[in-house]
């Protein structure tokens, strides 16, 4: 009966007029080049969100599997480019935060979402691409089996959903709030209420994977005040299958209201919903604040006015348009993650599950904002060099975000929902990216506070909490290097993870001692300059490999540099080695440098067969085991390192073909093939690779430099802050650049020949004018 139902329903829609795409164009502009459908094939729960703002709170968007839910905390989950059926459209979309589905229907009220196999078992309903649309700031589908048009768009913490119906007495809108969502982990308690004004309000709260390994019996709270513009006929609430016609509460596990419309053919019903992480009142007050005065129409042309503003911060240009799209969708996703944690009056979620306050400007509004996000691991090679150049304010934000954490906890966090320990991958770089922001300029944080935090958090071993990360760090600060265990208790990032731990605290060491020397602190300096060396005691001149050691200064027996999970994580140690982005002229010098721009050529040699990843195999953790993996964090400097031995040709040569072939343009192969895009880190890379722009040390240097590559674009005009940086603009011109003339012949910097392939990180600040002559064959000296 529904396939039937399904079938006049289509024909009756599409007759009207109401799918047809040209309805709800995407627009022009630069947001004309945004695909949020690319690599949505095994993609993380907050990957496809295309109704949101950048860096919004409200993330609404449909879901083909989120009941689902995953085991792991990180599994793909939420929108998969594979499937057929859309089960509803959830608001809330963060690391280890999902939930509060909203899913209109008609005919027979089914209050559970059914399995991909058997649509036809719940109130999921099919769709086809065709009749989609998904861009920055907009999403519109046609669902097949109930010949419904469902819309989305946002503000920052209100999100707007219009449902056009068909004609019938049996429209329903159903609020499925306590049910599990992508990555929210199990439910542990929810209420949803239709209030006497006639809003449907309430809360759901979760117990994320992460959150209950990293701060055990935390938990992460979502609120909601949500209103229709039309008044249902009837209404009633639901829990799993089990229905209550005419009440107008419900709590527990399950929870949900209905409510149910009679409808004009083509009659839009819009349901606006405030969005909260601290009460039900201020999910309302962010509604009547953002939203009152705003329709649908309004708040989806504001949303595509800001998206289009923020994309126009970078302006490239080329007659290649695949290169165009892969470009803004990967700054598309830098900007979408990493989304609002406090609402319009400065209300936030504090660590202990408590609300906090940000403090007020003398009009009554927040100083700046809270963030959940993901750990920062790796972020240093994308999305805050990106930050830094382009988008400073943000950056500011984070820093002073992250800092709410430490004064409410008294550590740093590495990763954080609602405020709560998620941490990722235990290795906590919060402190390297809070001294690039001051070594890039950034400084309008509370410094003395920041450099407390990030000290405490690189050297203090002392009851660090498990979600602090770092737990072997006293280890590095005693020896110089973290020893290595074959076998240990304690979560694996304790002891698991030797010689990687000490490779990236020897990293975030050099980062803390040009921090400590800006500052005048030269017993700090002195300290932490000696431990951004730590690395040197874990090379093994034998082998021109990184290897672990064990307490007593031997190397480990039975070492297979291929091997993944002993004393690597997430890599190898071919794939590590690499990892001295603070002195790569002495790994250049140990292992010799013709020896080393062969070795590392032949890496990409060998990897170009794998996709420079994992090959086609849609897997987040493919590749581990090569010698290079792009859809990971460790490699993501790597290919630009021969800039620092005398062959930036080959730089040039191997980003280029990493930004052609790694990247793709569609559902199954966007970033690699089923790789973790991880909240914009692998985009920002292509964005700042594809303009040439790149600092192997991630702005932690005392005086910052940037690594110039080959530009896939003939022109790049980066907008700057004036906020932050003296300059205007800073442009980038590749004359006769092509998919054959790839290589840099000279660099010229306001008209001056430039002899190296780098400048000063000031110089783009200043503004001015970066010019390339390209050409065929690979040049080396300038």
């Amino acid at each position: 009966m529904k396939n039937l139902k399904k079938l006049c329903l289509a024909i009756a829609v599409t007759a009207t007029g109401l799918t047809d795409p040209a309805s709800a164009r995407k627009g022009h502009g630069l947001v004309q080049y945004v695909d949020p459908k690319i690599g949505t094939a095994h993609s993380r729960w907050f990957f496809f969100t295309p109704g949101a703002l950048p860096f919004g709170m409200a993330k609404p968007a449909p879901s083909t599997n989120g009941s689902y839910g995953n085991a792991h905390g990180w599994d793909a989950v939420g929108y998969d480019y594979r499937h057929e059926s859309i089960e509803g459209f959830a608001n809330f979309h963060e690391f280890q935060v999902g939930g509060v589905v909203f899913a209109p229907i008609t005919g027979k009220l089914q209050t559970i979402p059914g399995r991909l196999e058997k649509p036809d078992d719940g109130y999921r309903s099919r769709f086809d691409r065709k009749d989609e649309i998904a861009t920055a700031g907009y999403y519109s589908v046609l669902l097949k089996d109930y010949g419904i048009t469902a819309e989305l768009t946002a503000t920052k913490r209100v999100a707007f959903h219009r449902y056009t119906f068909p004609a019938g007495n049996e429209s329903h809108i159903l609020f499925d709030i306590g049910n599990k969502q992508g990555e929210s982990g199990e439910v542990k308690s929810a209420k949803v209420t239709i209030t006497a004004d006639g809003h449907i309000e309430g809360y759901v709260t979760t117990l994320p994977v992460y959150v209950q390994k990293y701060q055990p019996g935390a938990e992460v709270t979502m609120y909601f005040s949500a209103v229709a513009d039309k008044k249902p006929l009837k209404t009633g609430t639901f829990r799993g299958a089990e229905q209550f016609p005419g009440q107008t509460s419900i709590e527990g596990k399950g929870a949900g209201v209905y409510l149910t419309f009679a409808t004009r053919r083509g009659e839009k019903i819009n349901v606006k919903a405030g969005l909260s992480f601290t009460s039900v009142e201020n999910a309302r007050l962010n509604l009547q604040e953002e939203a009152a005065t705003l329709d649908f129409d309004r708040a989806k042309a504001r949303a595509l006015r800001e998206w289009e503003q923020q994309l126009g911060r970078i302006r490239v240009r080329s007659a290649v348009k695949t290169d165009m799209v892969k470009f803004y969708t990967g700054l598309y996703h830098s900007l979408l993650g990493r989304g609002l944690a406090s609402d319009v009056n400065g209300a936030y979620p504090k660590n202990d599950g408590t609300v906090g306050q940000i403090p007020l400007n003398a009009h009554g509004k927040p100083l700046f904002n809270h963030y959940n996000t993901d750990a920062v691991w790796g972020a240093f090679w994308n999305l805050t060099q990106l930050w830094a150049i382009a988008y400073p304010s943000y950056y500011s934000d984070f820093v002073k975000s992250q800092l709410l954490v430490y004064k409410d906890s008294g550590w740093l966090a590495d990763g954080i929902a609602n405020s709560r320990y998620v941490s990722g991958v235990g290795t906590n770089f919060v402190s390297l990216v809070m001294a690039s922001a001051y070594l890039s300029g950034i400084r309008d944080f509370d410094v003395n506070l920041a450099y407390e935090a990030s000290m405490k958090n690189d050297t203090d071993g002392k009851d660090r909490p498990r979600g602090a990360g770092k737990l072997d760090v006293a280890s590095f600060v005693e020896k110089g290097f973290v020893d290595h265990f074959d076998k240990g208790t304690g979560g694996d990032e304790k002891w698991r993870y030797s010689a990687s731990h000490t490779m990236e605290y020897a990293f975030s060491a050099y980062a803390m001692a040009n921090w400590a020397q800006a500052l005048g602190k030269q017993q700090d300096y002195d300290k932490m300059s000696k431990l951004s060396a730590g690395w040197e005691n874990l090379y093994d001149p034998q082998m021109s490999l990184i290897r672990p050691k064990m307490a007593n200064g031997e190397f480990i027996a039975n070492f297979n540099p291929n091997e993944v999970w002993r004393g690597f994580q997430e890599g190898n140690a071919w794939q590590y080695t690499y990892y001295v982005p603070q002195d790569p002229e002495k790994l250049i010098a140990k292992v010799g440098r013709d020896n080393f721009n062969a070795r590392l050529d032949n890496v990409f040699v060998t990897s170009r067969k794998n996709v420079f990843g994992g090959g086609t195999t849609l897997d987040a953790f493919s590749g581990l085991e090569g010698l290079y993996n792009h859809g990971n964090q460790p490699n993501l400097h790597i290919s630009w390192l021969f800039n620092y031995s005398g062959r930036p040709s080959l730089t040039q040569k191997w980003v280029r073909a990493i930004c052609n072939e790694f990247y793709g343009s569609d559902g199954i192969h966007g970033y690699g093939y089923g790789q973790d895009e991880d909240q914009g880190q692998l985009g920002a890379w292509y964005v700042m690779s594809s303009i040439g722009l790149f600092d192997v040390k991630g702005f932690t240097s005392a005086s910052n430099t940037v690594g110039l590559g080959s530009p896939l674009f003939s022109s790049v005009e980066i907008k700057l802050d004036p906020r932050y940086f003296t300059g205007k603009k800073f442009t980038i011109t590749a004359d006769g650049g092509s998919a054959v003339n790839q290589y840099v012949q000279s660099f010229r910097l306001n008209g001056q020949l430039v002899h190296q392939p780098f400048i000063k990180l000031t110089d783009i600040q200043y503004g001015g004018k970066l010019q390339l002559k390209m050409g065929e064959s690979p040049v080396d000296a300038y």
